[in-house]
């Protein structure tokens, strides 16, 4: 073939051999590198974010009562939240749960001496299990391996005494709160039959059943208590000095 006739064939669109062994090594190099950090993925497992939270339920249980002392004599730390806000923006891992009442004088974070990260509070009037409650708490549990729940209750709770009014006038209180008295109503019943000072007793038996009832829900809570891996505990904060008192373990 002459030059002339070379020079007027045309020219080939695809890339040339040496493009395409270009680009079928840069694939086969994504491909390993993809496998590597797969692989890195599952056999390193991500750091918690408060490594020190990382406790068994009877462990979590003693620096729960041990911050609650240094709160009650007014010995509490000084904590870094500029460093623990920092060390929590990519996730969570708090050592205990609390459902406390909405009581504006009941602060978990402040009673327990705890940081930014260290408890996962959820807070209604009258420290109830509901089924948003439970939910929250199976998340707690289930997805951030919190090893122990504390039901906390309060001397003088106004949902609980105005429980008690509601079942002896025999009314109704406006609104919605009718909905708290339906959840209290058990303990409230039961307090009355034994008489004496029915709201004291009202209040321990709402912690005591509420214990109860996380404990024995299905399937997240009761399988991690039968694991050992979690703890259901009650307690009763006492407004004078700030001590919680334990009521019940499991």
């Amino acid at each position: 073939m002459c030059d002339k006739c070379s020079e007027n064939l045309p020219h080939p669109i695809g890339p040339s051999r040496r493009s395409a062994i270009v680009l079928a090594a840069s694939a086969l190099g994504l491909a390993f590198t993809g496998a590597a950090l797969a692989k890195e993925a599952k056999t390193s497992p991500k750091t918690p974010p408060k490594p020190q939270n990382v406790l068994t339920p009877d462990t979590a249980l003693k620096r729960l009562t041990e911050g609650n002392a240094r709160y009650v004599d007014g010995v509490s730390r000084r904590h870094d939240f500029k460093h623990e806000r920092e060390a929590l923006v990519g996730g969570q891992n708090p050592y205990a749960a609390v459902l406390s009442c909405a009581d504006s004088r009941i602060a978990p974070e402040y009673a327990f001496d705890s940081g930014r990260g260290d408890l996962f509070v959820c807070r209604v009037a009258g420290n109830f299990a509901g089924t948003e409650t439970v939910a929250s708490m199976e998340y707690a549990v289930g997805v951030l391996n919190t090893p122990l729940i504390l039901v906390l209750g309060h001397e003088s709770c106004g949902a609980i005494d105005a429980t008690l009014k509601a079942l002896k006038d025999n009314t109704s209180p406006p609104g919605h709160i009718p909905s708290l008295v339906d959840a209290i109503a058990p303990a409230a019943k039961a307090a009355l039959q034994q008489g004496g000072d029915v709201l004291d007793k009202a209040i321990r038996q709402n912690v005591i059943d509420n214990v109860a009832k996380l404990k024995s829900a299905a399937p997240i809570l009761n399988a991690a208590v039968e694991q050992g891996k979690l703890k259901v505990v009650g307690g009763i904060y006492r407004l004078a000095t700030g001590t919680v008192e334990l009521l019940a373990q499991g």
